[in-house]
């Protein structure tokens, strides 16, 4: 590894992707991405008694599917990162307490996949040779927790994000035949004192360009160099703030810049105002 810029990190000997997976709920398999998901469920309790316990039992499956697709059995497998939205982590660490492998707790809200992966790719290059890298959410448990409980049927204002009920499981190695993690940019906390807990996506925005522009500045590379530029989940509001801030800076994403949240669901027929 060497570092490039400000907080830029270079792979001499980039860590492959070597396989992935998701298990998402109902309402993300109606949404325009549900033919890329592994597996899609019929309702949010997944046969368990809470939504905790089926946000664990999502993240555990989606991790035991990535496993199996890559063909690595789980006692090769070094060590793993993951967290979800919930105090403490508790969907990842209950549900996976079971693989014996060992575990390093992430929370980073939207973000908690990708630093997953920044920090797993870290660790292939510098002492594993198969990191597991996932993460979980789920509506219910996170309304419950961030906002109000569903129970009270609390109007949501338009610029409110949808949590998406599911997970996503990477599988890192050493060698492979990619897609490959070349280069990772940590981002700074970027607080502009959005107190508004239905506006996700206006409080994270600034986080979001600062990271981008820090990676152009590093690496000395553009907009233009990319086929895609993809934040987490800011939603309709969110995106339109990072286009117009990237813009105040000399930036133009708007042509290769899409967000997770816009992709996820269709606000319109899906009624889920600002996006995931």
């Amino acid at each position: 590894m060497e570092k490039l810029g400000k907080q830029t990190i270079k792979f001499n000997t980039p860590p492959t992707i070597l396989d992935c997976a998701s298990i998402v709920g109902p309402k993300e398999a109606q949404g325009p991405l549900a033919k890329y998901f592994d597996q899609t469920l019929e309702d949010e309790f997944w046969g368990e008694k809470t939504w905790e316990k089926a946000e664990s039992k999502i993240i555990k499956e989606t991790v035991n599917t990535v496993i199996s697709k890559s063909g690595v059995a789980a006692n090769e497998i070094d060590c793993m990162f993951a967290g979800d939205l919930l105090n403490q982590c508790i969907s990842s660490s209950f549900g996976l307490r079971e693989l014996g492998i060992p575990f390093f707790g992430v929370f980073g809200a939207c973000s908690t996949f990708v630093e997953s992966m920044t920090l797993g790719a870290i660790a292939v290059e510098s002492f594993a040779n198969y990191v597991l890298c996932a993460t979980s959410s789920h509506f219910c448990s996170a309304e419950k927790q961030f906002r109000f409980p569903l129970e009270l049927g609390n109007q949501r204002p338009p610029t409110s994000q949808w949590t998406v009920t599911g997970s996503g499981a990477a599988l890192l190695a050493k060698n492979g035949q990619g897609p490959y993690i070349t280069h990772i940019t940590p981002g700074k906390i970027i607080d502009m004192g959005i107190k508004d807990a239905n506006n996700m996506g206006a409080a994270m925005a600034p986080a979001f360009v600062d990271t981008l522009i820090t990676h152009f500045l590093d690496t000395g590379r553009n907009p233009s160099y990319y086929d895609a530029i993809i934040s987490g989940d800011l939603g309709h509001v969110g995106k339109d703030i990072a286009i117009d801030v990237a813009k105040a800076q000399g930036y133009n994403i708007k042509s290769n810049y899409n967000d997770c949240g816009v992709l996820m669901f269709d606000k319109n027929a899906q009624d889920t105002h600002s996006g995931r």
